[in-house]
């Protein structure tokens, strides 16, 4: 349920109608607009369906939710969420852009890479310290020293660190490195990751499962915004279908279903994907046209000789060439149609 308070509803309204909540043994969830407040209501749902407060000063109607993820949808909130990492801003009409390898290999390597997504344009390096891979003999990433080369090549070109998390033992580590937290695929379904990833002050980076519905990615958001955390980020990163001509299929629908259904940024993986190089820059465009609020791109100086994800990298001029592109489509997109 969420509750609907009056434009002229007092801080005195808002106290008391978050107290009876709370007498319920309810939890509240306060969301102040500019135009309206919101009160959203959590808990036992039989509480909740013999809670009355539309008589109550100040109340201007309540409006049940049916969907299972209540914080993160857009019934909760009607303005678009807008997480700052640090000055960054993603969501909200911010084309935000998150480019690196798929995986941390030396110094060289990051620095080169770091330097050229930030000649053309990027907010963010990304880049794999700890990597979860189909086969245990697969590269499996530096762990700590690969963080390390992380923050320091990001520090050289004044670049924000994205890098994935897979063990919530690893909260701590990771959050001295980087500056978001990125949940892949694989642990979108994490719980025990994802409560505790809401209980942190850093933003955190939510991939679509593997095989997830829209419903079951946002309810896995749900788990993080219901622990505290409100800055997250979603991620469309492709599913799984019988096609095989593509890594995964990427659903661009899903870009317009999470503005409909979320008030959460949303930016695209085009990457993985796709998983060819050659339908990279297509997919970004589209993603952007769709009105995503950014991309997240794997970009290697020489993806041959990649430890990871080799096919799918772009090499530099090739990324400068679509940033470009994406600048100028996105200022089409927000002039003649307007924000999202």
């Amino acid at each position: 349920m969420i509750i609907v308070m009056a434009k002229n509803a007092t801080e005195e309204n808002i106290r008391r109608a978050e107290e009876r909540v709370r007498n319920a043994g309810l939890k509240t969830h306060l969301s102040k607009g500019d135009e309206v407040t919101i009160i959203g209501v959590i808990g036992d749902k039989k509480k909740i369906a013999n809670l009355e407060m539309n008589m109550m000063d100040g109340v201007e109607k309540t409006v049940r939710i049916t969907e299972k993820y209540k914080l993160v949808s857009r019934d909760f909130k009607q303005t678009d969420t807008v997480v700052d990492v640090g000055g960054v801003k993603v969501g909200g009409g911010n084309l935000a852009v998150m480019a690196g390898p798929c995986a941390v290999e030396s110094y060289e390597q990051l620095l080169e890479a770091a330097e050229c997504v930030k000649a053309a344009g990027a907010n963010f390096l990304r880049g794999g310290a700890f990597k979860p891979r189909t086969s245990p003999y697969d590269f499996q990433g530096l762990a700590e020293d690969g963080l390390k080369l992380l923050q320091r090549a990001a520090k050289e070109t004044d670049l924000k660190v994205v890098t994935e998390i897979v063990d919530k033992d690893d909260i701590d580590l990771i959050g001295t490195y980087a500056d978001v937290f990125q949940v892949g695929a694989r642990n979108m379904q994490n719980f025990e990751l994802l409560k505790a990833l809401g209980k942190v002050n850093k933003p955190v980076l939510l991939k679509r499962g593997l095989s997830a519905t829209v419903s079951e990615w946002l309810n896995a958001a749900e788990y993080i915004v219901a622990g505290g955390n409100e800055n997250v980020i979603l991620c469309e990163r492709g599913i799984r279908t019988y096609e095989t001509f593509t890594r995964n299929t990427l659903d661009i629908s899903a870009v317009v279903a999470v503005k409909e259904l979320s008030h959460l940024p949303i930016i695209v993986d085009p990457s993985h994907g796709t998983g060819r190089w050659q339908m990279v820059a297509p997919m970004a465009r589209a993603a952007i046209a769709a009105g995503a609020d950014g991309l997240i791109v794997e970009v290697h100086p020489h993806p041959e000789k990649a430890l990871s994800d080799g096919d799918q990298s772009l090499k530099p001029k090739n990324f400068a060439r679509l940033m470009e592109e994406i600048k100028e489509l996105n200022a089409f997109m927000r002039k003649h149609y307007g924000e999202n």
